[in-house]
């Protein structure tokens, strides 16, 4: 039984909500029926160093989802196996800035409770970025939602991006060349898009004889934002 509650220490995904999809998922592959008995909030909390609260939350959750029950005394039981989830999300951000945190908390609240997201930070770190997409594209995730910068390396990205079936695909932010098919990205045009900028504030520019633009060598930028000046 306990081999079905998993929690990553990588993933950004609440540890509460980690033991809350470990469990729906064990329903969903038919490893936990009803009037299975789920781990004590004591065992889990020592299993996995984490708080009794983070034990308690995932549990009460669950409870409204109305998937478990608490019996006095005994402990927490499986009470319902139909509830199946209709999407199930693995999103990759490059980084968790303000404007990266606007974007899960939309997801999370467009999508709602019956889904289930599972949110990954790489650092603009390819090889972080290859692993953990390579580990968990055999996962059954309805949907992999991408934001691709990386501050060296991207060689083979378009391939290993190829892999993840394009009805599945959500690339944001940057597109990758060379990913073929049909398949989602909102992506922005960063060459035109800084070409554009500056042309609209050419009057107010015009009073200086010169405008430096300082782009680190070692930066996730985009390369396109240089051949937009």
């Amino acid at each position: 039984m306990d081999e079905l509650i998993k929690i990553n220490e990588f993933s950004k995904t609440p540890k509460y909500r980690q033991i809350v999809n470990s469990i729906i998922e064990g329903i969903e592959t038919e490893k936990l029926k009803v009037k299975d008995k789920l781990p004590s909030v004591n065992k889990l909390l020592i299993h996995f160093d984490i708080s009794r609260d983070t034990v308690v939350k995932a549990y009460d959750k669950l409870k409204k989802m109305d998937i478990i029950e608490s019996v006095p005394g005994k402990g927490y039981y499986v009470k319902n196996t139909d509830y199946k989830r209709k999407v199930r999300v693995f999103l990759l951000f490059n980084k968790l800035s303000p404007h990266k945190k606007l974007i899960y908390d939309a997801f999370a609240k467009r999508l709602g409770e019956n889904a289930t997201i599972d949110f990954f930070i790489y650092n603009n770190n390819y090889r972080l970025f290859k692993n953990l997409l390579l580990s968990h594209l055999n996962n059954n995730y309805s949907h992999f939602v991408i934001i691709p910068h990386f501050t060296e390396g991207g060689l083979g990205v378009q391939e290993l991006i190829s892999q993840i079936p394009k009805n599945k695909l959500l690339l944001l932010d940057k597109k990758i060349e060379g990913v073929e098919g049909r398949y989602a990205a909102v992506y922005q045009n960063f060459e035109k898009d800084l070409y554009k900028v500056l042309c609209e504030a050419l009057p107010l520019l015009k009073k200086y004889s010169c405008v430096k633009i300082i782009f680190p060598p070692n930066s996730y930028h985009p390369r396109e934002i240089l051949t937009g000046l």
